[in-house]
């Protein structure tokens, strides 16, 4: 009989009972004495009734058994150290196993998806929009493995999505096809698919105007600022709030925000080094007096508060301050933008205060407001009112080639 020199153990710390699942491992006994545990996955009991006696458990097994056979006939040290450099080679051949699997499955696609994504570090939002993607794909049932994905097909997800809610806008149809088309591309870059379909003209689909976004105003900031009678919540959420006016902070920046490892000063003032957590962007963005004045009420420790919390303390503080504008979260960063684009600094510094990859990015966020645009538009008339006030110079044809003022 072969002897077996890998072994499968379920939930062996016994955690189930507490966090609901146990991890799956694969015991590798080398010699009697020097032994390895090699986690494959976490399951719940039920999930591992399925998984143990399935084809995958049993090529891990094979796997390891066969490395632990080869280090016997190649005659070298049956250590752990050995083990973990020969199995580099074989966990190739499974990686390739797997890819192969994935490219067969008539869900290969999805899973595709949902790997990749489970290697992002993605935020809260961002995680539930793709989320909303995939439960797409899985209803419209034609863009789930990797043959699937044609321009005819993607074309055919588009007429989908219109007629399962003809209330949908171009704008909210991109949001579906943003995440679709980011992992044709890269399935494409992976080779998994010969062309990526997006990039066929069946496939150019408008993308919609984007709602212009409702910016705060100067007194309308001092309204909120000057609000009376706030519950401990709406005053918490109030200087979250403003916090962000006056840095551009994003709701979840805002809230990892640490002020000991964070900040970095300059001459007279604080500003804050970070990196987004939505797509790790770099970020350098002032601390402006009024922000100052905020951590400073707090001990430099900003309240904490989920986004559905703020966001419902926010709306009750719109009556509060008699504003007629909703107010988010997301408000004070585009508030922010557009308080620096109307104090005239350039657009290359927004972007790099808020963090993004290009200008184009912070022109979206940054409103032009209408007493900026007044301003400008006095400026513009005092200087056509002085050109025309200045004497006009006319020439004289003469042989003495003179010329006179008007």
């Amino acid at each position: 009989m072969k002897k077996s020199f890998a072994t499968v153990v379920f939930d062996r710390k016994h955690k189930i009972q507490e966090r609901g699942y146990g991890k799956v491992e694969v015991l590798v006994m080398l010699t009697r004495q020097i032994k390895k545990y090699i986690t494959i996955k976490e399951c719940t009991e039920s999930e591992w009734k399925r998984y143990r006696n399935s084809v995958e458990l049993e090529h891990e097994l094979e796997t390891y058994n066969s490395i632990v056979v080869r280090m016997q006939n190649l005659g070298v040290g049956m250590t752990i150290e050995v083990f973990n450099s020969m199995i580099g080679a074989d966990t190739k051949k499974a990686e390739d196993r797997k890819v192969k699997k994935m490219l067969l499955s008539p869900t290969g696609f999805i899973e595709f998806i949902k790997d990749q994504m489970s290697k992002e570090r993605l935020a809260k939002g961002t995680l539930i929009r793709r989320q909303v993607a995939i439960k797409a794909l899985e209803r419209y049932g034609r863009l789930c493995s990797f043959p699937e994905l044609t321009p005819k097909n993607v074309k055919g997800f588009d007429d989908f999505l219109r007629e399962e809610d003809p209330s949908r806008t171009d704008q909210s149809l991109n949001n579906y096809h943003k995440v679709v088309r980011k992992y044709c591309r890269l399935a494409h870059e992976y080779d998994y698919i010969p062309k990526n379909p997006y990039k066929h003209p069946l496939c150019h689909f408008e993308r919609g105007e984007s709602k212009e976004r409702e910016a705060l105003e100067e007194f309308e900031i001092e309204k909120i600022k000057n609000a009376k009678g706030l519950t401990g919540g709406e005053e918490h959420a109030r200087d979250i709030f403003l916090f962000s006016v006056y840095t551009g902070l994003a709701y979840c920046d805002n809230q990892a925000f640490d002020f000991a490892t964070m900040t970095e000063k300059l001459e007279d003032g604080h500003y804050i080094d970070g990196e987004r957590i939505k797509n790790g962007r770099k970020f350098f963005t002032p601390i402006l007096p009024p922000a100052m004045a905020i951590l400073e009420k707090y001990d430099y420790n900003l309240p904490k508060m989920s986004i559905e919390n703020l966001n419902k303390f926010l709306h009750m503080l719109e009556s509060r301050a008699g504003l007629r504008k909703p107010l988010t979260s997301h408000v004070a960063r585009h508030t922010f933008a557009t308080l620096m684009l109307n104090h005239d600094i350039p657009f290359a510094s927004i972007a790099r205060m808020l963090g993004h990859k290009n200008i184009r990015t912070t022109q979206i966020y940054a409103k032009i407001l209408k007493k900026s645009v007044a301003h400008h538009s006095e400026v513009m008339t005092d200087i056509i009112n002085q050109q025309n006030a200045a004497p006009v110079i006319t020439w004289e044809s003469t042989s003495t080639s003179s010329f006179t003022y008007c």
